[in-house]
Parts: C-alpha cells; structure tokens; sequence
C-alpha cells in the first residue's frame, strides 16, 4: 500500500485535531476584527454623513453652491469652450434625474428597471446607508428617500440587509469574513391604481355545466424595480430552493454594491467616470484569476464579495 494512502498514526491525527482547534480560535479573533471594523464604519459613516446631505440638497435644488464651491480643476479648456458654443438653455432645479440617471447607466440596476418605474425614480431624493446601531447583530440599511408623489405615500423605502461574521459552527473552516444572511424589504403604501409591481389581466372563464363565457379579471405579478423591496421567500418545504438562492444572491450583490460603490460614489457614477473605473477593475480581476477577495474597497469596507 502507498504511503501517502495510508492513515496517519493515532498520535499525528489528535495533534491535527489540536491544530484545528486552534484554527477555530483564530478565526473567532477574526471575527472580532471584522465586529470592530464595522464599529468603524459606523463612526466614520457619521463623518460622511455632512458631505452627503450637501449632495442631496444640491441635486434637489435645495441649496445653490457658491461659486467658489463650483471651482473644478479641469485638464483643458475644452469644457469651457463647448458651454461657450452651446445654445443658452433654461436653468433647472438642481440636477433633474440624478439617481434615475444613475440606476440607468449601472448595468446591474438597469436590468431591474421597467418603463413604467422611471417617472416613479424621477422623485427620488438620496440614497442613504444606515449601519446597525451598538450591541445590535450586525447590519446595514439602505433608504430611498423620495419626495412627495403621486404613486405612494411612503417618505422613505427600507431594505434591511442582515450579517454575520462569525465561524458556522457546522461549518466554521468556511468563514472568510462579513457575508449576508438575509435581508427585509418594507411594504410601499402605493396610491390606488399605482401599484406598477402588479398588472390587471382579463380571462374568460366557461362555466363547465351552461357552457356560458365570462371575463374574469385578476391581478398578476409584474416585473418592476420596487419588487426589490419585497424580496420572495424559499416555501418552508425547500421546493424551489436552488432558484431561491440565486434570486438572493443577485438580491445581496445590489445590496452590497448600492452601500460599497454606489453611495459613496454617486456623482462619479452620475457623470459616468466610476463606471470606467469599475470596468478597469473588473479587467484586472480576470486578468488575476478572479474569484472571491476580501479587503478595503476604497471606502474603509471590509466586506465579503460574493
């Protein structure tokens, strides 16, 4: 028999066994940096937190920066020569459709947009992150602020984002870091007739003794961006659990790119300069084997990419 077939004598196996052990302690240390960096996150979140309501009340026309404010370092004249040839135009409030702008050049937003949500985004006002406060299990909160509409009565729209970061205890040799476990839509209080994540069909019916013909009419699903704030559940008896789990990883892919990319970032990816820097990164990924990585992301996140 080969040697390296055979099993280990009884006294290597107890110290493997040993060394697991430890292994299990280190990443119990582990998850107590990953529980302090998001104690970080929270802290400077709140610094962040100036700089992004002046961002939304410019884009909403809140407040008009000054023009010291305005002042950008440019590589050219070429910016100042195409305004000096344009058309005079008529000045608009803030920036009209700064996050429907946005959702439409992101590829991964775009494919859960229909027609009929964009005159609903037109009223969104920010988008914010919301870490979980002190002693409580570790979460994020994304918020869409919308201004009042003639759709729904919400002020704000929620999507909870659930975390763990600590070894499975099943499987704790799994743990790479912070993962979502799971996340919570809210209900959207829509405006009669408004609900654009339903549609009205007509069917007719023969009733099977007169053999007479009616229309009935029902609601039905229907594909819309505002379903990602009532995520589908698995059924408890796990049937369609395999498709379940692809829709909720899509599901925490948005929500991780919405809190680590999106947010921070939102005027870059207005103007279009953050999605060349994404696709850079993405090339260097396959050019590196791709494949999960963990670390800062630019913005002080720890965060496990899916």
């Amino acid at each position: 028999m080969d040697a390296a077939d055979s099993a280990p004598p009884k006294g290597v196996k107890r110290r493997v066994h040993s060394l697991k052990r430890l292994q299990v302690q280190s990443y119990n240390i582990r998850a107590k940096f990953y529980q302090e960096v998001h104690e970080l996150e929270r802290k400077y979140a709140a610094l962040y937190r100036p700089l992004f309501d002046q961002r939304r009340d410019i884009v909403t026309g809140t407040v008009e920066p000054t023009d010291q404010e305005c002042e950008w370092q440019r590589d050219g004249e070429e910016d100042e020569e195409m305004m000096e040839d344009a058309p005079p135009e008529e000045d608009p409030k803030g920036i009209p459709e700064f996050w429907l702008t946005i959702f439409k050049s992101v590829d991964t937003l775009r494919d859960l947009l229909e027609e009929h949500d964009e005159p609903i985004l037109r009223h969104l006002k920010d988008v914010q992150v919301r870490f979980s406060e002190p002693g409580r299990p570790m979460s994020f909160t994304l918020e869409f602020h919308f201004e009042p509409n003639g759709f729904f009565s919400n002020a704000v729209l929620t999507k909870v984002y659930k975390m763990q970061s600590a070894p499975d205890a099943s499987e704790p040799f799994a743990f790479e870091g912070p993962e979502i476990v799971g996340c919570e839509g809210c209900q959207i209080d829509w405006h009669k007739g408004k609900d654009v994540t339903v549609k009205t069909v007509k069917k007719k019916q023969k009733h099977k003794g007169h053999g007479t013909v009616r229309t009935v009419t029902k609601q039905v699903p229907n594909d819309s961006f505002f379903n990602f704030f009532s995520p589908v559940r698995a059924p408890p008896d796990g049937e369609g659990a395999a498709g379940q789990e692809d829709e909720d990883t899509v599901d925490y892919e948005i929500g991780r790119y919405f809190r680590e990319r999106i947010v921070p970032r939102a005027a870059l990816y207005f103007t279009g300069e953050a999605l060349e820097d994404d696709r850079s990164l993405g090339n260097e990924e396959m050019e590196e084997g791709g494949g999960e990585e963990h670390g800062e992301d630019g913005d002080g996140c720890f965060f496990k990419q899916q």
